[in-house]
């Protein structure tokens, strides 16, 4: 039974301890429990991306290579053919290229060229030659130097179209790129590609491009051979990546094709963007006839979260908000029904505290009573005397007692207590002064006070400053400490103080009865320009009080 009622009970208290804290702590677990979803969800997102990324990387750098390799194998081809011949002739030119069976584009490629090496001591015999065979008889341009060694200039180029004769002529070894590129597969007798150029037949257009070369040479005589000249065929870079993507699929992703190994942008050949740009970019490295380039490939899925992440988060967010309301509701349940039991306690509380407080006033009352009455008996000369004092005093409590009625016998102000008991007192306008701040005091301690500032006016009254015009009292306290005032009575202006008086019941019940009720000695002085007494009162925490100061402002607001 004992163990059973052990859980309800723990977490009851924790839903009323923490009103506010247990549904937001409850709303966070479930947040945090679908970030984690949502985190393990788009992990999983990523890695299937990055697996689409090599995928699609290996696949187009794998169609790359295959259409380089096809265009260098054409050029062997060619390379081939034309070694065997002296000279390569337009209709011999024409024929290989028809028996390659090439499609209307090329395959990505401009098309398949020749280009003659000539020496300076060949010019004149190859431009009456060309003049002959080339439509529009061009001339080689750039215009070659006195001391140029060498030229390639473009002597055939298939198919022949209005764009390509644009390149007829045009020394293909006067421009650095392309001279490297012819050095290289002269030197390696391999099909070479060359770097980031603009292809002739494009100078309008200013489109990046590249061209593969492969060199043909004269009959091996003994250990020498001769340089004849270049099979060549001329990329624009998009064509070919175009071209090249035919045969695979690029899954709408990103790709970018860079000459040799730098990403700069002066080295892009060909660039198809992506939907979206994320930056999660793959880069591999692929040959293109013995030319080093870079392909990139950027991922097109952007960077907000997937779809199943979406619904997993919006679901979280609805359970978490949901939940978090029920748990509120079941707090509020919970606070309500503790603060009934807590009511209830208090209620009981108040009553046996009441019913002590009552047994022990009426026995404090009866004992100042019983004391006021001895030692106003003591000192009383006759039966009047000794009515009319017992008379004040007992007029005094009562005022006292009234005003801890009305505060249900809590906590009673010094002003209030002060005030009370100088009604009587107060004749002439300017007569009393009070002056002090706000300090409350408990029931038996207000009572002190009342009798104690009732002997003073007495006093004053009969014998000090109120007996003659022009007296005035001034009463000020003040918070010494937290848990401790102070009370002054000043009298000024009233007939002189003799010297030597007999000790009166005032002086005995100030400073016996008064001095023990509020546990501090009190100063009374009897100087000659009046009566000067000091009074310290203890001061109780509020928190002695606060059920019936709860009470109290629970009525108010009600009334209000």
């Amino acid at each position: 039974m004992q163990i059973s009622d052990y859980r309800p009970r723990q977490a009851r208290r924790w839903l009323v301890s923490y009103p506010r804290a247990v549904p937001l702590a409850i709303f966070l677990l479930i947040v945090a429990i679908t970030a984690l979803s949502v985190f393990a969800i788009e992990r999983g997102e990523r890695r299937r991306e990055e697996a689409r990324l090599n995928e699609t990387a290996l696949a187009v750098s794998s169609a790359i290579d295959r259409r380089g390799n096809t265009s260098s194998a054409y050029l062997r081809a060619g390379a081939a053919l034309f070694g065997t011949v002296d000279d390569v002739s337009p209709s011999l030119f024409r024929r290989f290229v028809q028996e390659l069976r090439l499609d209307s584009d090329y395959r990505g490629a401009e098309g398949i060229g020749w280009a003659e090496a000539v020496r300076p001591n060949e010019l004149s015999s190859f431009e009456t030659r060309i003049a002959q065979e080339m439509p529009g008889s061009p001339r080689i341009h750039p215009q070659p130097r006195t001391t140029t060694p060498l030229m390639v200039p473009v002597t055939f180029l298939q198919p022949d179209t209005e764009r390509n004769r644009r390149a007829l002529a045009y020394d293909m070894y006067s421009e650095p790129v392309r001279r490297a590129a012819m050095d290289e597969a002269e030197r390696t007798v391999r099909p070479t590609a060359s770097g980031r150029i603009v292809l002739a037949q494009e100078a309008d257009l200013a489109s990046p491009g590249f061209s593969i070369f492969m060199p043909v040479f004269d009959r091996t005589v003994g250990q020498e051979r001769r340089l004849k000249g270049f099979v060549y065929s001329p990329f624009n870079a998009r064509d070919f990546l175009d071209s090249a993507l035919e045969l695979e699929t690029r899954n709408e992703m990103g790709i970018r094709l860079y000459d040799g190994i730098s990403k700069r942008p002066q080295a892009l050949l060909a660039e198809i963007a992506p939907e979206t740009r994320t930056g999660r970019i793959l880069t591999t490295r692929v040959m293109v006839a013995n030319r080093p380039m870079l392909l990139e490939v950027e991922s097109a899925r952007g960077a907000t979260l997937s779809m199943l992440s979406m619904l997993t988060l919006l679901f979280g967010l609805l359970v978490a908000s949901l939940l978090m309301v029920v748990a509120r509701l079941l707090t509020q349940q919970a606070v309500e029904d503790q603060a009934s039991l807590d009511w209830l306690a208090e209620q009981n509380s108040i009553r046996d505290t009441l019913t002590r407080e009552l047994n022990h006033r009426v026995k404090n009352t009866l004992a100042n009573v019983l004391s006021i009455v001895s030692l106003t008996r003591r000192r009383a000369t006759n039966l009047d005397d000794f009515a009319e004092g017992l008379d004040g005093r007992i007029r005094a409590l009562s005022a006292t007692h009234d005003l801890l009625t009305q505060s249900e016998w809590g906590t009673t102000p010094i002003e209030a207590v002060i005030n009370a008991e100088l009604a009587p007192y107060a004749r002439s306008e300017g007569a009393l002064t009070t002056a002090g701040p706000d300090v409350e005091l408990a029931p038996n301690d207000a009572l002190s006070l009342g009798l104690a500032i009732h002997e003073l006016a007495t006093n004053a009254a009969k014998y000090g400053a109120l007996s003659a015009a022009g007296g005035t009292v001034r009463v000020t306290w003040a918070l010494d400490r937290d848990d401790l005032a102070s009370v002054r009575w000043v009298e000024s202006g009233g007939p002189p103080v003799p010297a030597t008086r007999p000790r009166g019941f005032g002086t005995d019940l100030i400073e016996k009865i008064v001095a023990h009720e509020l546990r501090h000695p009190v100063d009374l002085r009897f100087d000659k320009e009046g009566v000067l007494c000091t009074l310290y009162v203890p001061v109780r925490q509020p928190s002695e009080f606060e059920l019936r100061a709860r009470r109290r402002a629970e009525r108010e607001k009600r009334n209000a």
